[in-house]
């Protein structure tokens, strides 16, 4: 479905517009869909059309609009969010804010509480 999304975005950017949208791809840590949800909000900004995370690849792929927003900047806000691009390196004060089962330098251990698990209220 993501992938769906992201092929009608690359087509609604080249029809829309003088300025042209391009795909970025590049390694982002992580290893569970918590992690997933947390890359692809990081992204949610101004310029960036459409992102989506490989959970098992550990690749983001996003289109974005170069003059809005630069593939730098796109990499800082995953660190940001608390994951290592290939770039930039989350800060250990935004690692340590993931949950225990999105700590991927730690070996990934999963969630063990199931989907409906709360990780707001998770404590460590």
């Amino acid at each position: 479905m993501r992938l769906t999304i992201l092929l009608l975005a690359l087509i609604w950017t080249g029809h829309v517009g003088a300025q042209k949208a391009v795909e970025l791809v590049f390694s982002a840590k992580g290893c569970c869909p918590m992690c997933e949800d947390r890359i692809v909000g990081a992204l949610d900004v101004p310029g960036v059309r459409a992102a989506e995370w490989d959970q098992f690849e550990e690749k983001a792929t996003v289109v974005y609009k170069p003059k809005k927003i630069s593939p730098e900047r796109i990499k800082q806000l995953v660190a940001e969010a608390g994951h290592d691009t290939e770039h930039f390196t989350a800060s250990d004060a935004a690692y340590a804010e993931l949950p225990a089962c999105c700590l991927y330098r730690d070996g990934c251990q999963g969630c063990s509480h199931g989907k409906d698990h709360d990780h707001d209220s998770e404590e460590d």
